[in-house]
């Protein structure tokens, strides 16, 4: 059971039924029960495409992002690795363990040293390969902070216009166009220069599984520019809020028009698990329980979403509304919560005159937000609604559940497809 305060929350059979939905979803994003479909011994075979991984010399893995561990022990069970790096979040302890492989912890959301020295690691390790041996890369979201190597600016600028970023409500698509424009590895830096084969397996974190936004396309290409990264920064009014050194770095490479991220690809890259493989296996466990079931998208401004999530709830008994993706919200005070948690929150807010129903939505890698809860699970009770706009106002919804006793416990899941929910009539 990765929910693991499960028996806590299960105080009533709806209750109960929306963990299990949940936990189905999470039970699907584990890279143990995704890269045996695409991985053999002797192949990768995905897209209608084979790769033939008996004929190189050696085969390597180098793997960053939240379900780096995870997906390093998956690949590590069917092929022979000869070495790897793996770069994951600082707290969450590394699943796989042995010589051949080399861990860092490096901070996230904000980059740090280990960061740093990871990325000079792993950029070392892909340029040392020969051409007949084989680097199989396992990306998933989470890997931008994991890797910095910022390009003529300090590691405390690059923290800085991260911290700016986040609570821009820019979105990760926005976000990624400017840091990969203030990085060494980024947007297919990593990969520009290496003379041995490579193949990226990508778990997508992003919508449209925009392959040149997960982790900042490290192994990808770029179809960005600098005038875009200008632009983003224009449209958020955050120029005052930027070191003068970054804004000058981007100016002057976007009239020079030199050192441009690449724009063709090196190595090929396959999408091979998203936010919709959770839904589908929810969809799968709310229908055995006998709910009639429909499934939506949820992506951009908080409170857009939660008016697309209210248009479609039922007056039906035994009817599942099932959402998934990720949301993004302007940080307005100094509370504790996450996106998920605050989206519970308004649903809440909004449904106190409707019939009883089940409320619950988490982030699949377990963390949301600044908080220690994968998100939160609530009947729409009662409450003052003075009281809930309170806790909203201060971005505070993970206290607001705490006195709820509505937290949902998975701490890191190695995994990452975004967030997923439930409400249940």
């Amino acid at each position: 059971m990765i929910i693991q305060n499960f028996d806590d929350l299960a105080t009533t059979d709806k209750k109960k039924d929306c963990l299990e939905i949940l936990e189905a979803g999470l039970q699907a994003a584990n890279p143990e029960n995704i890269i045996p479909k695409y991985v053999t011994p002797k192949e990768i075979k995905i897209d209608g495409k084979i790769i033939n991984i008996e004929k190189y010399s050696n085969i390597y893995s180098v793997a960053f992002g939240k379900a780096g561990d995870s997906m390093t022990r998956a690949l590590n069970a069917i092929v022979p690795i000869k070495s790897g790096i793996i770069v994951i979040p600082k707290g969450s302890k590394s699943i796989i363990k042995g010589k051949k492989f080399q861990i860092f912890n490096s901070r996230h959301p904000n980059p740090d040293k280990t960061s740093v020295k990871a990325a000079k690691e792993v950029m070392k390790f892909v340029q040392n390969k020969r051409p007949n041996e084989l680097i199989i890369f396992l990306v998933s979201g989470g890997g931008s902070s994991l890797l910095a190597m910022p390009d003529e600016i300090t590691l405390e600028d690059k923290i800085h216009v991260t911290n700016v970023l986040l609570k821009s409500g820019a979105s990760i698509q926005e976000f990624n166009c400017i840091r990969k424009h203030l990085s060494k590895i980024k947007g297919g830096k990593l990969v520009e220069n290496m003379k041995c084969q490579g193949v990226s397996l990508v778990m997508s974190d992003v919508e449209g599984d925009d392959l040149s936004s997960i982790a900042s396309g490290t192994t990808y290409m770029d179809n960005t520019t600098y005038a875009d990264a200008l632009e983003i920064i224009d449209k958020y009014k955050i120029r005052w809020k930027m070191p003068s050194e970054v804004l000058k770095l981007l100016e002057d490479r976007m009239n020079k028009g030199i050192l441009e991220t690449p724009k063709k690809n090196k190595v090929e890259n396959f999408v091979i698990a998203n936010n919709n493989d959770c839904l589908k296996a929810m969809k799968e466990t709310a229908e055995k329980k006998g709910y009639t079931v429909s499934t939506m998208n949820i992506f951009g401004d908080i409170k857009e979403a939660v008016t697309k999530i209210l248009k479609k709830i039922s007056e039906d008994n035994k009817t599942c509304i099932l959402f998934g993706g990720e949301t993004t919200v302007k940080v307005l005070g100094k509370g504790m919560g996450g996106r998920n948690q605050e989206l519970v929150l308004r649903l809440l807010k909004n449904t106190q005159k409707l019939k009883k129903i089940v409320i619950a939505s988490i982030g699949t890698d377990g963390i949301d937000g600044n908080s220690l809860f994968a998100g939160a699970i609530t009947e729409n009770i009662k409450i003052d609604l003075n009281t809930m706009k309170e806790f909203l106002k201060n971005s505070d919804s993970g206290r607001f559940f705490q006195k709820q006793k509505g937290n949902i416990i998975t701490n890191a899941t190695h995994t990452n497809l975004m967030d997923i929910g439930v409400i249940l009539r």
